[in-house]
């Protein structure tokens, strides 16, 4: 399930899935997602709830950044109100949709260290002039990185998809760097397949790379704007093919070169395959130049009690302080990409750590899913202490009978140490994270109905048991429907298994609540 701004139609049953049921639902919601940064948007809300109390819906799920009420302006408090007046001059009523762990981006205007972490161990860091620099240890190598070298139909170091001279050709005269480029084309003679590149390339485990190129396209159309774009960079780890990084490269389309970065965590691998692809329009074109991966330190580095930072002498195992040794770390860039470089450490005055000294660092990074998608560490307390906030503006300026918790895809999380610490499953960590959210609403609201979307909670979803991983979350969420209220309404929204999913809710005593998929416009 996407963000983004189309309202559709949603049709609820309270009362647990029934193949022959007559009579009307007794709620009947329209989902709006609204920014309320301009007046205009007020405008296009109203013509929405008019043409829902026209059709006979009964509420509306409203999305509007409600995660950061405390801070907002107030020029949106009086949109805010206006919206209120607007649904009750209608009798619709509206049901705040907030508390999101899976897309982190209100919470994270708080603060951005709240988002899930993943581990780098020793990476290594050498003293310089009173500050400790990143060394990359080893540093990987893509072979033929310009692609100067090929010779029959292939490309050296590279495994290509079809022949060189069919969807994947040298170029020597487009090009960024070098002799050489290579030109992805003939979309249209296998319409839906990929022209793909890949690589083994070595690397240490548990450390951070960055994967980078240029890129440049003529004619290639428009890429998927939910995050599949016509060009991927994929990273897939081990024998097993784990994917590695799901960031979208944002390639434009006026026919200039263009460097583009996506960064990925080594996990538990010594081996990843670096897969460059694309597809698109039948006479588009697209070249490649000058592939890299380099390791990199300290990017996006995360500093709250949950992602502890360790300094240490590589010689002698010394355990050096913050504060003591060297000064506080944090990176000033600090956004989820990879497109700048990590601090230095700078060493304090009176240091133990000496010049010239090996340095092992090992740290938590944030990352990001698709185009800009950051989870949140459902472990950190203060996490539920920005909420708790939220939950009480959100009653005094709505006073709503009803919720929706926005707790979909929850991409990454397990692998912090606040997380490693509670010894628990993904799949508990969710559902003491869902139940943490009933209970502060109910806090707020004794009387309050609270309702969540169904794919983090749902065996046919994203809770499949027999998924390993689920994305770049340390595990799978198998089992989190058994550890969350069973006063809780469940949004199902998979429509392919709708009805695998209302069975398996109402048979463990769920309400449940028929969802349509909107991320087509149909």
């Amino acid at each position: 399930m996407k963000r983004i701004v189309w309202p559709l139609l949603v049709s609820v049953s309270l009362f647990g899935f029934s193949a022959g049921q007559s009579k009307p639902y007794s709620n009947r919601w329209v989902r709006i997602s609204s920014n309320l940064r301009e007046d205009s948007e007020v405008d296009r809300i109203r013509k929405i709830v008019e043409t829902a109390a026209r059709h006979g819906l009964t509420g509306v799920a409203f999305s509007a950044g409600l995660d950061q009420l405390d801070l907002k302006t107030p020029d949106y408090f009086r949109r805010l109100q206006r919206v209120r007046e607007i649904c009750a001059e209608r009798k619709i009523e509206i049901i705040p949709s907030f508390m999101s762990a899976g897309y982190g981006g209100s919470v994270l205007a708080h603060d951005k260290n709240l988002a899930a972490g993943l581990p780098v161990r020793d990476a290594l860091f050498v003293t310089v002039g009173g500050r400790a620099k990143f060394k990359a240890d080893p540093a990987p190598a893509v072979v033929n990185s310009g692609f100067e070298k090929h010779s029959g139909g292939q490309l050296e170091g590279f495994a290509v998809t079809r022949p060189l001279g069919d969807m994947i050709s040298v170029d020597r005269a487009v090009l960024k760097e070098g002799n050489a480029s290579v030109r992805f084309e003939n979309f249209g003679r296998y319409p839906g397949e990929w022209a793909r590149l890949s690589q083994v390339v070595g690397v240490r485990p548990y450390r951070l790379y960055r994967l980078s190129c240029w890129v440049r396209s003529e004619n290639m159309g428009d890429a998927d704007p939910f995050g599949s774009g016509n060009f991927l960079l994929e990273v897939l780890g081990g024998d097993e093919k784990r994917p590695l990084q799901y960031q979208n490269p944002r390639v434009s389309s006026g026919g200039e070169w263009q460097k583009v970065a996506v960064g990925f965590n080594s996990w538990g691998y010594d081996k990843v395959e670096i897969v460059p692809k694309m597809r698109g329009a039948p006479e588009g074109k697209f070249w490649l130049d000058d592939l890299h991966v380099e390791e990199i330190g300290l990017v996006n580095v995360l500093r709250r009690p949950g992602t502890p930072l360790s300094v240490r002498s590589d010689e002698k195992g010394t355990q050096y302080e913050e504060g003591r040794d060297f000064a506080p770390v944090e990176d000033p860039q600090l956004n989820f990409r990879f497109d700048h470089d990590g601090p230095d450490i700078e060493i304090t005055a009176g240091s133990r750590i000496r010049e010239g000294e090996r340095l092992r660092v090992s740290y938590y990074h944030g990352t990001n899913i698709y185009n800009g998608q950051t989870p949140l560490c459902m472990s950190e307390p203060k996490l539920y202490e920005i909420w708790h906030t939220q939950a009480l503006l959100v009653h005094q300026a709505l006073a709503p009978a009803r919720y929706l918790l926005n707790m979909d895809e929850v991409r990454t999380g397990g692998s912090c140490e606040a997380c490693k610490k509670r010894g628990m499953s993904m799949g508990q960590i969710l559902g003491d994270c869902i139940s943490r959210q009933f209970n502060l609403l109910r806090e707020v609201n004794p009387k309050a109905e609270i309702f969540v979307w169904s794919d983090m909670l749902d065996p046919n979803h994203n809770a499949d048991p027999n998924r390993r991983h689920y994305y770049l979350a340390e595990a799978g969420y198998a089992g989190s429907w058994n550890h969350v209220p069973k006063e809780l309404g469940i949004v199902c929204w998979y429509f392919e298994k709708r009805e695998a999913s209302l069975r398996h809710f109402s048979a463990l005593g769920f309400r449940s609540m028929a969802g349509a998929y909107y991320d087509a416009d149909n």
